[in-house]
Order: structure tokens, then sequence, then C-alpha cells
């Protein structure tokens, strides 16, 4: 794949890992070493510094799909029954196997919990699975146990029944305050990892409502409500007004004066329609740890 580079000098294996949140930073060095990364048609090593205009030509080594191992991580469980799980993913964990993460994923943790009571239309790589967040977004995830309850909660997902609210925080003040963000999210023109704000008949609708809760010097705390559930949807919507999520490298600043590691966001509520009881169910998971001493140094500044 090839990707222009454009923004502030970074170094290319940290701008790698952070574009292709699939992969780990010690598995993009590697690649790096073994002439798989070039830039502007030469070899370069993990520490080049990346700058404005650059090409980055990168071809990935042909790999066999592993077998996908339990491995016995612990879980935090919000709810379970004989159907499904909620559970509150930590900031940082993968949810399924992918290059780079094939023993320390949600998949892994779920298949030594749950041992075969996982639902199998995702795939032997994404058993259960039926919606994700990303990599460096914490919270509440569905996690289907039988195909009759997976493809129930497909049906919930693709009319957009399924109530999903997450908290944020956002890099300077939305105006409004309080707002909607509609626009179409397709893959970005210049770089094939990242989605963008697209025309109509080049993306799918999505939705994104918000309300800022508190504001802190130069941040704000957001609730954000999705009626679409598109891949990376709050990160690019936020970005298209101009106030990106603090910590997302991808879509905001590298200037990261707080140390945050990926995008400051949070799944807090899930709420559906259970399968077998037909009753409306909702879950709450708790800001993390990391969450909350971020607002308490946000509150004293």
């Amino acid at each position: 794949m090839t990707i222009p580079f454009e923004g502030d000098p970074i170094r290319i294996d940290k701008y790698l890992s952070t574009i292709s949140t699939d992969y780990t930073r010690s598995f993009i060095q590697k690649q790096i070493k073994d002439g798989y990364v070039s830039v502007n048609g030469s070899a370069v090593r993990p520490s080049y510094m990346l700058t404005a205009g650059d090409i980055i030509r990168m071809e990935l080594p042909a790999v066999k799909d592993p077998e996908i191992l339990p491995s016995q991580i612990d879980l935090d469980i919000l709810y379970e029954d004989q159907d499904l799980l909620v559970v509150n993913k930590p900031k940082g964990m993968v949810v399924h196997p992918a290059p780079g993460h094939y023993n320390d994923t949600l998949v892994n943790a779920l298949m030594a919990y749950c041992k075969d009571d996982l639902s199998g239309i995702g795939g032997i790589a994404r058993p259960g699975i039926v919606h994700r967040i990303d990599k460096d977004t914490s919270g509440s995830l569905l996690i289907c146990k039988n195909d009759r309850t997976h493809q129930a909660i497909s049906a919930q997902l693709k009319d957009h029944s399924i109530t999903r609210i997450y908290c944020g925080i956002v890099c300077g003040y939305p105006d409004p305050v309080n707002g909607t963000v509609r626009g179409c999210l397709g893959r970005h023109a210049k770089n094939r990892l990242k989605r963008a704000v697209v025309s109509a008949d080049k993306g799918k609708p999505a939705v994104t409502h918000y309300q800022t809760t508190e504001q802190f010097k130069g941040y704000s705390l957001m609730k954000f409500k999705l009626e679409t559930g598109r891949t990376h949807q709050i990160r690019v919507h936020m970005a298209s007004i101009h106030h990106p999520l603090l910590g997302d490298e991808l879509y905001g600043s590298a200037k990261n004066p707080f140390g945050v590691t990926g995008q400051v966001l949070h799944a807090k509520v899930i709420g559906f329609i259970h399968p077998s009881t037909g009753r409306y169910m909702e879950f709450t998971a708790p800001l993390p740890d990391y969450f909350n001493r971020l607002l308490q140094t946000l509150r004293e500044q």
C-alpha cells in the first residue's frame, strides 16, 4: 500500500502503528528492518522522521492464518446469561486477532472463559463478536454466545435500534455546545487506513449527536449518542468540525500534553432488546481509571 504523509514530523514506526491499530509497534519495526517499508523509494530505519510530502510504501509479507487459541486474560463482565455477555473492554486491548495480536485479544480471553459457547457467524477469528470498538477505545461490548442471538443483535445493529452512548474528551469548545454531525463516511482519498467524510455516492450515512457536559482549559468533556455505528465514526465526525479527540494522532494532532495513548473515548452505555426475553436491557461501563485521573488533572488546571 502507498501512503502519502502530511503532518508534523514523527517517527515512521510510531506513525504506522498509530494509523494501523491492528499492528503493534514492534511488529511494524520488524517489517521496516526487514525491508518491507520504504520512504520515497528508499529503505529507512524505524527511527526515520517523516516530513510532509513523504511517500510511504508498505508491502507486508503474506502470512498464514494462525490457530486462534484461548488465553487466560481477566474479563470485566457487566452482565452474563445463557445467550450473551456484556463486557467492559480495557483501553489498549484489540477485539479480535490480527497481525501482531494473536494471543492477547478479547477473543482469546472469551475463548478461555466461554469455551465453545460463542457464536460462529463471525468466523474462526471472531467467535462471539457482533460489533467492535477500536483498540484504544474502552467500554461496553456485546458478545453473543450462539448464532440465534448473533443474528438478532445483528438485525438491531442494522436498523440502528441499539443504544450506544460514549464519553470522550475533545480539543477546544464545540459551537454549538450541543449538536449533531451528519456526514457520510468512507475511505480517505489519500490514506486507505483512514476514514473521512465523503459524498453520499462514496460512503455510508452516519449521524453523531453530541452534548458538552463540562469544559476545561482548552478541552471539553463530551457525551456522544450514535444513530449509526460506522468505523471511527466519532473520531472522524469530531475532527471534521475541528474538535478532534484528545490523544487521537490519526485524526488530530501528534502533540499530546497529557501523555495518553490513543483517543480518549469510552463506550459508556449499551442498550438492546434481549433476543430471548424481548425485554430492553441497558448497561453502563464505568469510566476507566486513566480517564478519571485525566479529568482530575483538567479540573485542576
